[in-house]
């Protein structure tokens, strides 16, 4: 072997322990893997991951989750997201509070608004109409008032409002942060090789087994319950938002439960679902429901600046049939 060749073959060996979505996995020695799995946030999670000493962290993961919901649960009268939701300020008493609030600020301004947790009056009024017998939609203008990020204001340790009414919903990125609070957990115990899923949202990390990442689906938008396809999940977290599951009909008009939080009401658009890979799943799951906001062609626009993200969008062409856009970066791990 001649000096450039070995440089030439060196410099390969390089690139690809750098690059954490290459395509083949490096070989893993097995070892056995723990399953954990049970009920939070009102739905389900599941966790894997391979552990030499077989390890079993499940009073642990549930007392994290517990947490989680005594800080940033809406549905808990005594949580502390409902606790400010009733006052104008609060100082932080879990660790939870704040980093969302510092994501949420974050989608915010980098999706001009269509990410906003201040939706919340708008979301309990739909709520309320869809449950009623004769649905009457909310009035729009009288609410937007209450609606808009920039009357929150926060710091390390507290958080207040500027305008009176104004209530914070995080269930469009909660559970993502979930998930990212538990692989965090598994990273501090030695686990570097997981996958771990809550309603849905998912990260993983390493190999499943000697040459396979973790494989997860995406759901068909037309035949919910049903796989549109699989995709390997390399060193990274998705999360997956879609406005065909949660909706009604009223005059005609269907109205999803994504709704812009600029208008008030939940826009019909081509794009049916979002399924966006990032490194947190936080950032995949507010961005999923951000893009269902923005619409197919400025998720397009948005995901062509943005080269730290991957996304598969499932749409409605124009002649009513079901089409896919997906990014470079993701789709040599989709099935075909």
């Amino acid at each position: 072997m001649n000096a450039v060749t070995a440089w030439f073959g060196g410099l390969l060996a390089l690139l690809s322990a750098l690059n954490p979505y290459r395509l083949q996995p490096e070989p893993v020695p097995e070892t056995p893997l723990v399953r954990l799995s049970g009920e939070a946030q009102g739905t389900t999670y599941q966790i894997t991951y391979h552990d030499r000493q077989q390890r079993n962290f499940q009073t642990a993961i549930d007392s994290l989750l517990r947490g989680i919901d005594q800080c940033l649960s809406t549905y808990r009268t005594d949580s502390e997201i409902s606790q400010f939701n009733r006052s104008n300020a609060h100082r932080f008493r879990l660790p939870y509070f704040y980093p969302v609030l510092k994501k949420s600020v974050e989608i915010y301004r980098a999706t001009d608004g269509a990410f906003d947790p201040t939706v919340k009056p708008l979301v309990d009024a739909y709520e309320q109409a869809k449950k009623s017998r004769d649905p009457v939609l909310p009035d729009v203008d009288s609410l937007l008032q209450y609606v808009g990020f920039q009357y929150i204001k926060f710091d390390s340790v507290s958080v207040r409002k500027t305008r009176l009414h104004v209530r914070l919903d995080f269930n469009a990125l909660a559970q993502g942060y979930t998930v990212d609070v538990l692989a965090v957990f598994l990273e501090s115990q030695g686990i570097d090789r997981y996958l771990v899923e809550v309603g849905g949202e998912v990260r993983g990390r390493g190999a499943r087994s000697e040459g396979k990442w973790w494989t997860v689906g995406i759901e068909n938008p037309l035949r919910p319950g049903g796989l549109q396809t699989t995709v390997q999940l390399a060193n990274r977290a998705m999360a997956m938002s879609g406005n065909y599951r949660n909706f009604y009909r009223q005059n005609g008009q269907v109205y999803g439960h994504i709704i812009n939080p600029k208008t008030g009401f939940s826009k019909p658009d081509a794009l049916l679902s979002a399924t966006v890979f990032a490194p947190d799943a936080m950032t995949a799951d507010a961005l999923a429901t951000a893009f269902l906001v923005m619409g197919l062609e400025k998720t397009r626009e948005f995901l062509a600046r943005r080269r730290d993200l991957d996304a598969y969008l499932i749409y409605q062409d124009e002649q009513g049939k079901l089409a896919v856009s997906a990014t470079d970066g993701i789709r040599a791990f989709v099935s075909k």
